[in-house]
């Protein structure tokens, strides 16, 4: 699986990593270093974090189909029982 981000978005992450490791390691690191970890963090882990992404949705929209029967119900012959 190949997660393909828009430039932006990368740069936002790299800048993220960058600080990161400036931060909490003491360590400042080159974009090369960055884009290898995100790179790494993509592959190594995106497919996990992926799956149970889409589990989730899976599972929300499974419930939200099961309302349906309840949320969109409309009594037959209702138009006497108006009255």
């Amino acid at each position: 699986m190949t997660i393909k981000l828009e430039p932006r978005t990368k740069e936002r992450f790299l800048d993220s990593i960058r600080r990161y490791f400036a931060e909490q390691l003491d360590d400042d690191i080159g974009e090369l270093k960055a884009e290898l970890v995100l790179e790494f963090v993509m592959k190594e882990m995106g497919p996990t974090i992926y799956n149970r992404a889409v589990a989730d949705a899976q599972t929300r929209v499974q419930h939200l189909v099961s309302e349906l029967d309840t949320a969109c119900y409309e009594p037959d012959l209702g138009y006497w029982s108006k009255k």
